[in-house]
């Protein structure tokens, strides 16, 4: 997967709570698309009020915000099915950062997996990104910092915030849950001559 380390990007606020995966990607878009098709439908529900007719009023859909690779969210994003195109949607169709109070467990743990940075913040913190965002109107950048764990809004300030360090050195390293373990390779043989040679029999 793509390597995190530092994103400079207009950030968009999208202050809804439990938006879920099947907003985030409706169900019968991952029964005939690949993973790499999925992003012109990311949020399909919310960006257009028909097929083919934009939602003007949604944020991603005003002039500012089309290029945001930063999604600013309300509590629970990524909440209901588990479903990891939910994050290939949103990865495809550019976003790399998400900023929220809470998120669903399995759709936090699939960003982590596939590239996308999820950053837990409290509340107020969340809204207050969020409201610097609005003013900046996609004109002035946010920058995430995932080596220094550390977000610079556009009007300067630094609001540090935490990752797990397994997940923040995959993310940093750009390694998916098999690079990760093939990495231990020397460690799992050693496992397994010392347990062959304990128990023999399983390996009849």
């Amino acid at each position: 997967m793509e390597k995190f380390v530092t994103l400079e990007a207009v950030a968009a606020p999208l202050m809804r709570v439990n938006v879920n995966t099947d907003v985030i990607i409706p169900i019968d878009r991952l029964v005939f698309l690949d993973r790499e098709e999925l992003g012109p439908y990311a949020l399909e529900p919310l960006r257009y009020l028909a097929p083919g007719r934009e939602n003007p009023e949604f944020i991603l859909n005003r002039p500012g915000y089309r290029n945001a690779r930063i999604l600013i969210a309300g509590a629970n994003f990524g909440c209901g099915s588990s479903r990891e195109g939910a994050v290939w949607a949103l990865e495809n169709f550019g976003i790399r950062c998400l900023i929220a109070p809470s998120y669903g467990d399995i759709f936090f743990n699939n960003c982590c997996k596939n590239g996308v940075l999820p950053i837990v913040l409290p509340s107020e913190t969340v809204d207050q990104l969020a409201a610097e965002a609005e003013a900046a109107d996609g004109q002035r950048p946010f920058r995430i910092d995932l080596e220094a764990e550390c977000i610079r809004t556009p009007s300067g300030r630094e609001i540090a915030f935490a990752t797990d360090p397994a997940n923040r050195e995959a993310l940093l390293q750009g390694l998916d849950e098999i690079t990760m373990t093939l990495r231990r390779d020397a460690e799992i043989a050693a496992f397994e001559a010392e347990n062959r040679a304990a128990r023999p029999w399983i390996y009849v």
